[in-house]
């Protein structure tokens, strides 16, 4: 005869797991069914039952506390807050569970929020894909945040993945098991990174109004270069808008907009804007950023002031970048040290350590740091406004050879932030030879082929368009793919061709205010200086790196 039989799996909660079974066996002797209930619990086994082929097994408690055996013989599977709350509904839908899918959230971000954001978050879909995973990706990239996280999909979540360059905010993810990574793990084997988190992810510290309790994780887990990637992300949008108005202006009012003479025109309240609005918190937010990802929140008022403070001292972006250094391992190292009453522990994030550590930068950037830092800035400064000939050709040589090296990598971003940085000094030579550097890559890939299709697969040659559209607006990622399948070939010759490009802009002295954009941003008037010897540039380039890719690349089979 066919037999109803329960498991209840109470753990600790003993109590509990009396009244679920008692409530488990009332609800069954009201439906007519007769049923036999093992009790287990940190005492021990009472009531010991053993099903056989016919019988109907239930499985009352935490899905996990069940070993294999006992899942995969289970006909249901019940929880014991669902037998106590319902016991006849609990009974009636109890079903057979699935095997467990694993549920992932995850985070993509890149100090430019474009490609990397993108290729990270596919990574990890597919990556889930394979093995079988639910998740959610949210892409913190250039226009803020994709496919957001829902506090429900957070909550449910068995691991949280953030993958980035740049330090991200992980106060929601309080009580999760969170690994973090830079995006090249996620792009290049996403699978293999969420079997990492699954197995190595650590619980996140909780943050609420204790901001800084998070500032020790996030120190531990991140290097200089990933604090330096947060601190130029966050300055971008600022170099954009800035250098952007300041271009208007001049095309508006000429070379004198920023005159006294032409105040009140709108060509001077563009260059005001621009200059005086945009440019003035370039550092400051480098600073803060680079303070913010080393320390958290308490690091961001120390960093920005600290960024005020290289500003005025014509300490630069140099001095921000120091600023920021000392204001996020200062307050740091404060937040280690101070121990408060838990009572007062929210004085430390909005108080104690925004204050000293103001103090202990601003200090340090008058006193110690601000002098000679602005001193090494104007030694480069003048050097490289004066650079002409054979340094010229070397800085572009070495500033274009960087960018192709791992395009969009930590060699290609180290180019990208020196170039960005000169920008606040009115250094703009370097910037221009840096993106058309990073322009040359994907357009060369993309006329290789068409000049050698018998160097590329049939999948290959169907991708060139999108390369070539990505290499326009500055993407050097858009080479990656094909790099990825014959990297000793192909990198060589797409440095070649981006070294090329680099040396011809800046012997041409061209200038470029602009730190993205790629074509899109050439027409406007004032933007870039020597359009025509620009364009070449990038076009000996193109052109070099596409003959070296089908001259050194082998010809594929084609199917």
């Amino acid at each position: 005869m066919k037999r109803l039989l329960a498991i209840v799996d109470a753990g600790d909660a003993g109590v509990t797991g009396v009244l679920a079974g008692e409530a488990l066996r009332r609800a069954a002797r009201d439906a007519g069914q007769p049923i036999e209930i093992e009790l287990r619990t940190a005492q021990g086994v009472v009531n010991p039952v053993s099903a056989g082929n016919d019988d109907t097994l239930l499985f009352v408690g935490v899905e996990d506390s069940a070993d294999a055996a006992t899942r995969a013989r289970a006909d249901r599977l019940l929880t014991l807050e669902a037998v106590l709350a319902d016991p006849a509904a609990a009974l009636k839908a109890g079903s057979k569970a699935p095997a467990a899918t694993k549920k992932i959230v995850a985070i993509t971000s890149c100090p430019t929020g474009i490609a990397h954001t993108f290729m990270a978050a596919e990574g990890l879909q597919e990556g889930a894909r394979q093995l079988g995973y639910d998740i959610h990706v949210e892409t913190q990239g250039s226009v803020g945040a994709g496919n957001p996280l829902t506090p429900e999909q957070i909550a449910e979540a068995d691991v949280v993945v953030i993958a980035a360059d740049r330090e991200v905010d992980r106060a929601r993810f309080a009580g999760k098991r969170v690994l973090v990574s830079n995006t090249k793990p996620a792009i290049t084997g996403g699978a293999a990174l969420i079997e990492k988190a699954l197995a190595e992810a650590k619980v996140q510290g909780a943050g609420s109004a204790a901001a800084a309790a998070s500032a020790t994780a996030t120190t531990e887990r991140a290097g200089p270069y990933k604090h330096l990637m947060t601190g130029v992300s966050f300055m971008l949008p600022f170099v954009v808008a800035g250098g952007l108005l300041i271009a208007l202006a001049f095309a508006l009012g000429g070379i004198h907009a920023n005159d006294e003479a032409a105040k009140g025109t709108l060509a001077y309240a563009l260059f005001t804007i621009g200059a005086k609005g945009g440019f003035a918190l370039m550092v400051p937010a480098l600073a803060g950023y680079i303070a913010y990802s080393v320390a958290d929140r308490p690091g961001i008022a120390p960093g920005m002031i600290g960024g005020m403070l290289a500003s005025s001292l014509g300490a630069g972006f140099l001095g921000g970048i120091v600023a920021g250094f000392i204001a996020g391992y200062g307050v740091d190292a404060l937040n280690r040290v101070i121990r408060l009453p838990k009572n007062l522990q929210g004085l430390k994030p909005v108080l104690i350590l925004p204050l000293l550590g103001t103090l202990l930068t601003g200090l340090l950037m008058i006193y110690a740091v601000g002098t000679p830092v602005a001193a090494v800035l104007s030694f480069l400064t003048e050097w490289l406004r004066g650079m002409q000939g054979t340094n010229a050709v070397l800085l572009g040589l070495i500033l274009g050879a960087m960018m192709a090296f791992d395009m969009g990598g930590p060699v290609n971003k180290a180019a990208y932030a020196f170039s960005v940085g000169l920008v606040a000094s009115q250094v703009y030579t370097p910037m221009a030879a840096t993106m058309a550097a990073g322009m040359t890559p994907p357009l060369a890939i993309a006329l290789a082929t068409r000049l050698f299709p018998n160097r590329f697969t049939a999948d290959e040659r169907e991708a060139g368009p999108a390369a070539a559209v990505l290499g326009l607006a500055f993407i050097s990622e858009g080479a990656i793919p094909f790099a990825a399948r014959d990297p000793f070939r192909v990198i060589p010759s797409l440095m070649a061709g981006s070294a090329i490009t680099g040396a011809i802009s800046m012997v041409a002295g061209v200038e470029l205010r602009v730190p993205h954009g790629g074509i899109f941003v050439l027409p406007i008037p004032g933007a870039v200086t020597h359009l025509a010897a620009y364009v070449a540039a990038l076009a000996v380039g193109v052109v070099v790196s596409a003959v070296l890719v089908g001259f050194v690349k082998r010809p594929v089979a084609q199917g």
